[in-house]
């Protein structure tokens, strides 16, 4: 029979060393450690407002849009999103937009659709984009790439290249400014076809309303630099 002087050391079950321990200890902070570093560079970065989703996605619209009271649009769209955070505040029509415009008797004054469309809602500004085409009652077709109509002003305005076709003449140009109705536009730095009676002077004299048409409405400052092609 062993004493418990013979046996100290050697019994396979007594404890391990103090060293033994504190290696064990000190690899198991380590995992740890390098397990949290980890998982920290692997988290999302802070969402800024810049990137903050829609507060309201509709699809398939087809609604009525009032001015003041009075119903002046109708809006058909397969997406509206509304953003309220990103500044400016915007609604976005990312998969094209057909406007069609009521005078105050309810009657169709003229259609517009565009590919993209945004409408900044603070500045009553829309900002029309890719084949954007205009078609009013009295015949006129609006074509471009790019449109922008101002809510305030009622009025259109474009600085890339527009094309304007009416009964009468054909205009070409890369400045382009209207009223909302159409009925008084601006084109400069134009190119296009026009009847004999624009370029006879005197001995053909156009009719008033011809002449009324061409009239530049109020524009800003910048704009009367431009002389009006006719």
């Amino acid at each position: 029979m062993l004493t418990d002087k013979e046996t100290d050391g050697k019994n396979p079950g007594s404890a391990l060393p103090a060293g033994t321990v504190g290696f064990l200890l000190f690899y198991l902070f380590t995992f740890l450690l390098f397990s949290c570093s980890e998982a920290q560079e692997h988290m999302a970065a802070a969402v800024n407002p810049e990137d903050s989703v829609s507060m309201m996605t509709s699809y398939g619209v087809n609604t009525l849009i009032s001015d003041s009271g009075v119903i002046k649009y109708r809006i058909v769209t397969e997406r509206w999103d509304v953003n309220t955070v990103r500044q400016p505040s915007r609604w976005e029509f990312m998969k094209g937009i057909f406007f069609e415009q009521f005078d105050e008797q309810f009657h169709v004054q003229a259609y517009i659709q565009a590919d993209t469309a945004w409408y900044f809602d603070k500045q009553r500004l829309w900002h029309l984009r890719g084949r954007v085409s205009i078609r009013n009652v009295n015949g006129l077709i609006y074509k471009s790439e790019e449109l922008y109509w101002d809510g305030m002003k009622h009025e259109f305005y474009s600085n890339v290249f527009s094309r304007v076709v009416t009964p009468e003449r054909t205009l070409e140009g890369t400045y382009f400014r209207s009223d909302e109705q159409m009925n008084h536009y601006l084109v400069t730095n134009s190119k296009g076809s026009f009847v004999a009676s624009d370029i006879e002077g005197d001995d053909q004299p156009a009719p008033a309303q011809q002449n009324d048409s061409m009239a530049a409405p109020t524009v800003r400052p910048a704009a009367t630099k431009h002389a009006i092609s006719k």
